[in-house]
């Protein structure tokens, strides 16, 4: 007689095998997860496609890889995320509306109280933005981020900070760990961290200003961890070996910026945007 075995499904399998071999941290296939991602995915594509964002953006999505940058930190519908100095909302474009009418999205910009005439410009064009498409932005809230101004989000609140090349900014002013410090406070336990920044040479010590722009992985990650995140991953997503790092105007040698004018532009230009090194890191559950 045939014997017709039933078809198990791959979380019934899953159980079973936790049970033969006594696994105590063994978590079942996640399907209805992996289908939330997928709808992740296709609502960040439709929104890197979005008339919100112009051609002269689209166009740096070589160089940035927003959608893989943003899947490698997690990020998705129904978060609170927290953006840290966003400058003229290249990534805000992108973040705000993925979340807009599902979660929470914090800018934490330059301070409305500091004398510098170009933070406040780089202010008050970002809030310009916002105003003109409040369909996606009308629920951007723009909080402060500086050596003394560190409220930025409710405590314990946030699902995922991201930063994208500020670090060298925040050596150059002497708050790097305050800074750092901020996002953990905003975090909530088990919070992510998204960092990106230029990629210094791991030959040469660490300039404490970071005049260059390149600041060091390896130092990045012990600044980081000092405040106590944990390291969850690497990416060489954003890495680019063309970019050699020894340029007399630093970092802003190389596109977009061209620091040097038209001094070698054709070689700046093959080069490409800066090797920037990106670091996933969690605020470990107490």
């Amino acid at each position: 007689m045939k014997i017709t075995r039933p078809i198990l499904s791959a979380a019934t399998l899953t159980v079973i095998a936790c049970s033969v071999f006594g696994l105590t941290a063994c978590t079942p296939i996640a399907q209805p997860a992996q289908k939330a991602d997928a709808a992740g995915a296709q609502q960040l594509d439709r929104i890197l496609a979005g008339d919100q964002r112009s051609a002269a953006n689209r166009a740096r999505d070589v160089y940035r890889h927003p959608k893989e940058t943003l899947e490698f930190f997690g990020a998705r519908p129904g978060m609170t995320i927290v953006e840290i100095y966003p400058g003229a909302g290249w990534y805000t474009e992108i973040l705000a509306p993925l979340v807009h009418g599902s979660g929470k999205f914090y800018a934490a910009h330059y301070d409305p109280d500091s004398p510098g005439k170009g933070a406040q410009e780089s202010l008050q064009s970002y809030r310009d933005m916002l105003a003109a498409r409040p369909d996606l932005y009308g629920e951007v809230q723009v909080t402060a981020l500086s050596a003394t101004k560190t409220a930025i989000a409710p405590p314990g609140s946030v699902d995922l900070v991201v930063t994208f090349r500020n670090i060298h900014d925040w050596m150059r002013g002497g708050y790097a760990p305050v800074a750092f410090k901020a996002m953990y406070d905003a975090l909530k336990p088990g919070g992510v961290l998204g960092v990106e920044e230029h990629r210094g040479r791991a030959d040469q010590p660490q300039d404490p200003q970071a005049k260059s722009g390149y600041v060091r992985e390896d130092f990045a990650i012990a600044m980081i961890e000092s405040v106590g995140f944990k390291l969850l991953a690497r990416s060489e997503i954003n890495a680019n070996r063309k970019d050699t790092k020894d340029y007399v105007k630093g970092v802003w040698t190389l596109p977009p910026t061209y620091a040097d004018g038209d001094n070698d532009r054709a070689k700046y230009t093959a080069i490409g945007e800066s090797d920037r090194f990106t670091l996933k890191f969690i605020k470990p559950a107490k």
